[in-house]
């Protein structure tokens, strides 16, 4: 991401790691979905058969819990979005106010990454005669300034991350028939968990097993936790 200055090849990587950060939280979203409704239905569950209750517990899950994302995604992003401007604007002011300083600024983090006084101080002159603020954004800030995070973009995916991972559980304890639902819901579940720790882990390049091993641990215990209580709970008549 800062060498994009130097290299357009590099931009392109800069590129490919965003995506692969949109990617990851992608994933991650989906996986909370997962666990979080399934821990809701299965406890659900626990305490009584109906259909109805089971299908308005999870849509009422997967409905708050999507839309939880999306508002927390939404600031998050949002105040990046604000430190991004004011860095930038920040930037913007000194390169107008003490060029000389910055010019000098820039060359010395060119030469900081392997340049030579020389070639850093001629790569300097010529990012700044091209574009002296993004030059100093990508180098000095890491920022890009053409693709500042987008709060909204970040709420979607988040939404619809948590969506999509929320309707497994919901559809498996719902669809099949009473005698069969908790089996094929926590089979199901804890196959996505398989999925989803392989894959966070890939996109990561972090060992795989490990990553599936926690996952569906933690599935598993969220689903046996609510379950257990829910069972407590209906066989008190509450």
């Amino acid at each position: 991401m800062t060498e994009a200055p130097v290299h357009e090849d590099e931009a392109h990587g800069g590129g490919l790691g965003t995506r692969l950060n949109w990617l990851r939280a992608a994933v991650l979203g989906a996986n909370d979905g997962v666990v979080s409704t399934a821990g809701l239905v299965v406890g659900v569950a626990g305490a009584t058969e109906s259909r109805a209750a089971l299908l308005t517990a999870g849509l009422s899950g997967l409905l708050a819990g999507s839309m939880s994302m999306a508002a927390g995604e939404y600031v998050s992003v949002s105040s990046q979005r604000d430190s991004e401007r004011a860095a930038l604007a920040q930037e913007k002011r000194e390169l107008r106010e003490q060029p000389e300083a910055e010019l000098a600024e820039l060359t010395d983090l060119l030469a900081a990454r392997g340049l030579s006084p020389e070639v850093a101080r001629e790569a300097a002159e010529q990012l700044t005669a091209r574009d002296a603020l993004r030059a100093h954004a990508r180098v000095e800030l890491g920022i890009d300034p053409d693709d500042l995070t987008n709060p909204w973009h970040a709420a979607g995916a988040s939404f619809l991350a948590f969506t999509v991972g929320a309707l497994l559980p919901l559809l498996a304890i719902v669809l099949p028939p009473a005698s069969a639902r908790l089996w094929i819901t926590v089979l199901s579940v804890l196959a996505a968990l398989v999925l989803t720790g392989w894959w966070s882990a890939r996109l990561g390049d972090a060992p795989t097993g490990p990553a599936i091993l926690r996952n569906v641990a933690g599935g598993a215990l969220a689903m046996a936790v609510t379950y257990g209580a829910g069972t407590l709970l209906g066989a008190a008549g509450v």
